[in-house]
């Protein structure tokens, strides 16, 4: 069976930092890419981040870039993504999911696994 549990989020002022959590059971992290994902109240699903164990490959929405930095422990088959300097418009439910390509790969988040998904974790970002 596989699984993808998300942990991690909760409610921060802005400017405040969280780390998530994205942990795995039924394939290894050394087979798929991970991506996150993220929906905020009426808008459309959006990537994130993703890391690739295969080359070590990773990559970020500009509108995250330098202020989240994604990174794996595949020891323990967990994909973590820390989230400093959060802003109110980063207030969405937070999803990881298994990545058919490499991180490299432009629209990475085209690629997703369609039953390789958590059932998310909310982060909310106060003003």
């Amino acid at each position: 069976e596989v699984q993808l549990v998300e942990s991690g989020g909760g409610l921060v002022q802005a400017g405040g930092s969280l780390r998530l959590s994205c942990a795995a059971s039924g394939f290894s992290f050394d087979d798929y890419a991970i991506g996150w994902f993220r929906q905020a109240p009426g808008k459309e699903r959006e990537g994130v981040s993703c890391i690739s164990s295969s080359d070590g490959s990773t990559a970020y929405a500009d509108s995250v870039k330098g202020r989240f930095t994604i990174s794996s422990d595949n020891a323990k088959n967990t994909v973590y993504l820390q989230m400093n300097s959060l802003k109110p418009e980063d207030t969405a439910v937070y999803y990881c999911a298994a990545i058919l390509s490499l991180c490299t790969v432009g629209n990475w988040y085209d690629y997703y696994a369609l039953d390789y998904w958590g059932k998310g974790t909310l982060v909310t970002v106060s003003s």
